[in-house]
């Protein structure tokens, strides 16, 4: 809980007591590698912190499974459309390793946007903060080569030693064979 607190009173100024409330809402899991977080289909009513680890998000096509995203420790996740929109997930998230998540029901959390403004500030911040990484994400497929987003992956993070190849091949949008090319090539 201690990581969760840390990274909470990083991005905002709470009081103490106000803080020790909204921790109390939150509940502990770990999750075994490649164990299901989030089921497609399911209708999601948490949102997720990752303590320890990561996840992975994956979408199932006729043709092959899909890793859509990545997500490691001191980030919060969820599947916004289907908490936002009341539809059932598209997608499947998976622990990549083991990995220990808190969560926070919805409800609560809305709860808690009414009852304190600065949670409400740490709501919007970690909005902001997951949309900047999408955007960063989407300009990078539309204007950089798969060479050049795997270099500026792997200068961002360690991800290259947390990910499967095949994964990470899935996500860059390339066989794990152009993949094996383009890490020899940059040797």
């Amino acid at each position: 809980m201690q990581d969760l607190k840390q990274y909470i009173l990083s991005k905002i100024d709470i009081s103490s007591e106000d803080l020790e409330k909204i921790l109390k809402a939150f509940t502990y899991k770990k999750f075994k590698k490649e164990q299901t977080i989030i089921r497609n289909g399911q209708h999601v009513t948490k949102y997720y912190f990752i303590a320890k680890g990561g996840v992975r998000f994956v979408i199932d096509t006729p043709e092959k499974e899909v890793t859509a995203w990545f997500i490691f420790e001191n980030n919060f996740f969820s599947d916004l459309e289907s908490i936002r929109l009341g539809q059932v997930s598209k997608s499947k998230i998976i622990a990549l390793d083991e990995t220990e998540i808190y969560s926070i029901e919805t409800k609560a959390m809305l709860q808690f946007y009414e009852a304190f403004p600065e949670w409400q500030k740490f709501g919007r911040i970690i909005m902001e903060d997951a949309f900047l990484n999408v955007i960063d994400s989407l300009i990078s497929f539309q204007t950089m080569d798969s060479e050049t987003r795997y270099l500026k992956m792997i200068q961002k993070s360690d991800i290259i030693n947390r990910v499967p190849l095949k994964h990470l091949a899935s996500y860059l949008g390339i066989t794990p064979n152009s993949l094996s090319r383009i890490r020899k090539n940059i040797r």
